[in-house]
């Protein structure tokens, strides 16, 4: 099983960034996928997520208006849009898939990617 995140990268204040996150070696048929990040010297954070079938869709309030998370199921495929960033979205970008419907504590979540960096300089 692997998740292969991308996307990442540095962008100004008011930028732009669209990550992508592909699964593969299973079907994720029945798995919530998310996104979590990490700033230096914190701890990692929920950032959103998505039920793997359905509309539901999950934010942290930091993220939302400015995050939109989608997937696309035939490709097996999950992408973060994420606009308006601001210096303090600076972090490692981490998609993550569970097994079941959307949880926000990372430690429920069974599978991970490497993580990709996110830099909005000022």
């Amino acid at each position: 099983v692997q998740l292969q995140a991308s996307g990442g990268g540095l962008v100004q204040a008011g930028g732009s960034l669209r990550l992508s996150c592909a699964a593969s070696g299973r079907s994720f048929s029945r798995h919530a996928m998310g996104w979590f990040r990490q700033a230096p010297g914190r701890e990692r954070e929920f950032v959103a997520a998505v039920a793997w079938t359905g509309p539901s869709t999950y934010y942290a309030d930091s993220v939302k208006g400015r995050f939109t998370i989608s997937r696309d199921s035939a490709k097996n495929t999950v992408y973060l849009q994420m606009n308006s960033l601001k210096p303090e979205d600076t972090a490692v970008y981490y998609c993550a898939a569970r097994y079941g419907g959307v949880i926000t504590d990372s430690d429920d979540y069974d599978y991970w990617g490497q993580g990709t960096l996110v830099t909005v300089s000022s």
